[in-house]
């Protein structure tokens, strides 16, 4: 165990691993909504953030959960096409409280091309929210649109995109 008087222990949660705080400082320099999107096993989840001295408030929010539970998504939720479709579910929220855009938060996750993180930032694109991203690294329209799965997807995704929107 190192000691001395210049020793400084670390963040806990940068020892952990949870929080880069030079990128977090940045992105709050930045003065706009951050839109943090966490990606586990089994669901996305998404929150667009708005940053406050007292303590970050969220203004919108959505997960994966929310396709089977208000929208009978009856596939996996751990895939490419429910995180579009979580992004797009979270940017139609956003937009109905008049958010117009955002900056992209991954935290911790590195940014792969193709990855969920990125098919979620192509849901809230579609959805009317603006946010700056790489093109390339936005997954390709077949592997969003769940080709690669099964062809049952493809009318699900339309069919739910229609039911976020009301019907327009």
């Amino acid at each position: 165990m190192t000691q001395g008087p210049r020793y400084h222990v670390k963040p806990r949660r940068r020892r952990e691993g949870i929080t880069d705080y030079r990128k977090r400082l940045k992105l709050l320099r930045s003065g706009k909504v951050r839109v943090v999107v966490r990606k586990s096993l089994k669901n996305t989840q998404i929150q667009l953030i708005e940053y406050k001295q007292e303590g970050d408030i969220i203004l919108a929010s959505a997960n994966s959960n929310e396709l089977k539970n208000k929208y009978n998504w009856n596939f996996s939720t751990a895939t490419t096409p429910s995180a579009y479709l979580t992004g797009f579910l979270a940017g139609t929220r956003a937009k109905n409280k008049g958010i117009n855009e955002c900056v992209l938060d991954t935290g911790r996750h590195p940014p792969i091309t193709g990855s969920k993180i990125f098919a979620s930032v192509k849901g809230l694109t579609d959805a009317g929210i603006e946010c700056k991203h790489s093109e390339e690294k936005i997954p390709s329209e077949d592997r969003i649109m769940g080709k690669h799965l099964t062809k049952d997807i493809m009318p699900a995704i339309s069919d739910i995109k229609s039911k976020i929107t009301g019907g327009k």
